[in-house]
Formats: C-alpha cells, sequence, structure tokens
C-alpha cells in the first residue's frame, strides 16, 4: 500500500498511513490523551526504516486521531499492543483499518492476541475497548509524591531500629564491586518471579551486566544490607525535576520488618536534596505489600490503569 493512499472510510474521517510530516501533530494528540502526565515530542513518533503500523485519521487539514499496532514487548511475547489517542468518534474506522491489514506474523500465528492500555478516566479510550468486545483483564496503579513536602526525618527512627539489628542503608556506587552487582540482580530475579505484574508492569528480564548497563545509564540505586550482603534494593529513573521507582524489592527472608520503606524513604529523601520535586511508581493492584509501603511514604494513588485483552 502507498504510504499517501487513503484508506477506505465511511465516516467524515480521512485515513492514512502515518507520515512523518504528521509527528508534529501526532505528538500534540497523545499527550492531550494522556491529559499531559508525559508530554511527547514529534522526535518520538518520525519513522526509522523499519515499517510500523501507525494510522492517522485526519478531519479537515488536522490531524485528530491515530492508531498504533505494535509488538507489546518480550514480557509478552504473543501479544500486540493497541495504542489509540485523540477523537474517539475515529477509533472504530481506524481500529477496523488496522485489523483490515494484520502483520504476516499473525497469520502464521505469532501473535494471538490484542492488548491494550488506559486509565479509568480516559473515557473515549474505555469506551472503546469495551464496545470493541476486548476483557478487561489486568489492572495496575500509579501513584505520585510531591517531594517537596517529603519529610525522610520521619522514617528515621525506624532506619534507627534496623540498624542497631544490623541494616543498613546506602547508594550503591558505579564503581561498586562485582559480589554488589551479583547481589542487586539476585534481587530483580526475585523480583520478577515474585511480585504480582500485570502486562504492563512486568519489567524486562535482564541478565546481571544488562542490568549494570541500564543503572549506569541513569538511574540512582539505593541499598539496604545484612551482615555486608545486600538484602533490599531501589532503583530511580533520574529524570529533570522527577524521579521514578523502577523496583523496589526485599528478599523473601528479611520482609515485613520495614525494610522496604526505610531504603525507599532514604532514596526519595536523596532525590529531595537533589532539587527534584516529583516521585512516581506503580504497579499491580495485586501488589498488595508495596500499595502499603507507598502509603506509608505519602504517595497519592492516582486512576486506575486497566489493560484490556481480545484473541485474534
Amino acid at each position: 500500500m502507498d504510504a499517501t493512499e487513503p484508506l477506505p472510510a465511511n465516516t467524515a474521517f480521512t485515513l492514512r498511513p502515518f507520515q512523518n510530516a504528521d509527528a508534529d501533530a501526532v505528538a500534540r494528540v497523545v499527550t492531550a490523551s494522556v491529559r499531559g502526565l508525559w508530554t511527547y515530542r514529534s522526535d518520538d513518533f518520525r519513522q526509522s526504516a523499519e515499517p510500523r503500523r501507525r494510522l492517522v485519521a485526519v478531519l479537515g487539514n488536522a490531524v485528530v486521531a491515530t492508531a498504533h499496532l505494535l509488538p507489546f514487548g518480550p514480557s509478552t511475547p504473543d501479544a500486540l499492543r493497541l495504542d489509540l489517542a485523540g477523537d474517539g468518534a475515529a477509533f472504530t474506522p481506524l481500529y477496523l483499518a488496522l485489523l483490515g491489514d494484520l502483520p504476516a506474523a499473525v497469520r502464521a500465528g505469532e501473535y494471538t492476541r490484542l492488548l491494550g492500555v488506559t486509565r479509568e478516566d480516559f473515557p473515549e479510550t474505555m469506551h472503546f475497548f469495551h464496545a470493541a468486545g476486548f476483557r478487561n483483564a489486568w489492572q495496575s496503579w500509579g501513584a505520585h509524591l510531591d517531594l517537596r513536602a517529603f519529610d525522610a526525618a520521619a522514617f528515621q527512627p525506624l532506619e534507627k531500629r534496623l540498624f542497631l539489628n544490623g541494616y543498613e542503608v546506602e547508594r550503591l556506587r558505579p564503581d561498586a564491586p562485582e559480589a554488589d552487582w551479583d547481589d542487586l540482580h539476585v534481587l530483580h530475579v526475585i523480583g520478577r518471579d515474585d511480585v504480582p505484574r500485570t502486562p504492563a508492569t512486568t519489567p524486562d528480564a535482564l541478565t546481571r551486566d544488562e542490568l549494570r548497563a541500564t543503572v549506569l545509564r541513569g538511574e540512582a540505586v539505593f541499598v539496604t544490607r545484612w551482615r555486608g550482603r545486600i538484602v533490599a534494593s531501589t532503583r530511580l529513573s533520574v529524570r529533570e525535576h522527577a524521579v521514578e521507582s523502577e523496583d523496589t524489592v526485599t528478599h523473601p527472608a528479611h520482609r515485613g520488618r520495614g525494610v522496604a520503606t526505610t531504603v525507599k524513604a532514604h532514596a526519595l529523601g536523596w532525590a529531595r536534596a537533589e532539587g527534584r520535586s516529583r516521585a512516581g511508581t506503580g504497579g499491580a493492584v495485586l501488589n498488595v505489600p508495596m500499595l502499603r509501603v507507598n502509603a506509608r511514604l505519602g504517595y497519592r494513588v492516582e486512576p486506575m490503569w486497566v489493560t484490556w485483552e481480545r484473541q485474534l
């Protein structure tokens, strides 16, 4: 199909494949669709040489909606992700156009289902997935913390009690010894294996070297030691004005003592001192222990994120 050839539609919208000239408009549409929770740039949408399945809906001369079909990710290799943004009236024709030209991998059986992720207070996408026969399969939560009002000193009594029992909190140095990277990777594997996840909250399975490379590219990691070995950790992605929790894990032998609360409080105190004003986190609704930790730390839970599923 030629990149400039409009796709047929039974509405006033003109549907056609995305072109690089649409990047600015698509960035605005997608940013508006998530209510400014994230800000997208035109460079996030410019096409590389690798073909991707993104369509746009045009009304008059303006791009008013977009749909994107892409592999969901390594954690869910049999699923394609359907992303929709913009005018909800264009979602059905965009969806039907994508279904009419599914990748050959679907026909070969490599992909067997579609997944879509939206927040419960985004009515245009919630209504579409329900009406299109998707199943409300998983729920996850997001939460944020105003670091300007965060008081790390409130958690020092707990940290002192743990210290008397042999627990010490510190930031992991980039030049940490190999044994520390071994321990950090053990916790990463434990977190992947026993923390409740959804397709939208499952992190990539990283090797030890991949984990270290990820950390060194822009994360701050705080750890709790017990008798010299790392038994808990929290990883923060550091941005200009904010931090985002990537992974908070306590070894099963040391849970139920407040270890996760103290290591995360220590990390948030560092972020505040470094001038960050906001912290974000999230996870599956079934991860009750982490919900409790974040409640103690003062996070405010946002509306749920819903992952919808439909078999192909």
